[in-house]
């Protein structure tokens, strides 16, 4: 299969191009905004992402991973009209976030599977775009038996339909490695999971004890420099590049246009005052040019740029 699912429609995968890897459009609660009507801005969320996105395009971004699972609010309408009006394809996912919600309790695993499996098979929201990748999270709390299970949810949806899989981690208690755990228990090909935000974690011993088990691991959170400032950031890439792990990095922001965590004011004053570089076009506008004066090879910032998106993101089956 050389074909990429997303929001409208397959692409070839020599489409992608410049890929960011780990970003979100739209995260907002979805009982809460159909509540109520003030819960979030919708168009200006719209607006403020088609603007977004355009500016990353100019800068040669050609494709982005929305790694945005149904319980953080994914809308495939919202993300159609974003690419549509942005002219930037857009991977979205499907899968379920750590959150615990008391249905995930009596749902049995493979019945979970056969529900998700929809958004991939048949179309999401009665739509022809269909996800291209696989989320699933584990945070502070670690691997526990209810984070366990959406883990092996995520690992049989991917041994089902081929998609991939891409995670949330935190680094300091580096849960990345209990996910590589249960992937493998499950059987997964690890070259079709990228585990996500290890960008934020200097431990080198860390991130080459994951990609040692042939994963990929998202430098995602550029922008954020209350997690790690960019300079380490590049440090560490460069460091790993020259021990020769180009071919399994991917760049991103994990920004967020519309997030809910925040009444809109604050996150509003986070995004501009904060972190005014956590948006779609550091990576492209100012990090790759930091990557090249780290002395990292111009072939390397392709690998993880195009060529290693490209892999990750091509279904196995």
């Amino acid at each position: 299969m050389t074909k990429i699912n997303t929001v409208l429609g397959s692409i070839e995968v020599e489409e992608l191009g410049f890929t960011l890897m780990h970003e979100h459009i739209f995260n907002a609660n979805w009982a809460m905004r159909s509540v109520f009507g003030n819960w979030v801005d919708k168009e200006a969320g719209i607006n403020k992402a088609v603007g977004h996105l355009k500016a990353a395009r100019d800068l040669g971004v050609t494709s982005l991973l929305d790694a945005t699972p149904i319980n953080l609010g994914r809308d495939v309408h919202i993300l159609k009209e974003v690419s549509e009006r942005s002219e930037v394809h857009v991977i979205a996912a499907t899968g379920l976030y750590y959150n615990h919600e008391p249905w995930m309790t009596n749902w049995e695993i493979d019945r979970l599977v056969d529900v998700l499996l929809q958004d991939i098979v048949q179309g999401i929201q009665g739509t022809n775009g269909k996800a291209g990748v696989i989320k699933c999270a584990t945070d502070t709390d670690g691997v526990t038996p209810e984070n366990e299970k959406l883990l092996r949810v995520a690992a049989r949806l991917h041994l089902a339909s081929g998609i991939p899989i891409t995670t949330h981690t935190d680094v300091n208690e580096k849960t990345g490695l209990g996910q590589i755990e249960i992937f493998e228990d499950e059987g997964v090909d690890l070259n079709h999971v990228i585990i996500g935000h290890s960008g934020d974690s200097e431990d080198l011993g860390y991130l080459e004890d994951m990609l040692n088990k042939n994963v990929t691991i998202g430098m995602d959170r550029f922008g954020l420099d209350m997690m790690l400032e960019t300079e380490k950031r590049v440090s560490v890439i460069s460091e790993l590049c020259a021990r020769g792990w180009a071919e399994q990095m991917v760049l991103s922001h994990d920004a967020c246009c519309v997030m809910d965590w925040f009444p809109a004011d604050t996150f509003a004053m986070m995004s501009s005052q904060i972190a005014p570089n956590w948006n779609f076009s550091f990576v492209p506008g100012q990090v790759i040019g930091l990557l090249q004066e780290a002395g990292i090879s111009e072939d390397q910032i392709r690998a993880m740029t195009h060529g290693n998106p490209a892999r990750c993101l091509l279904p196995s089956k």
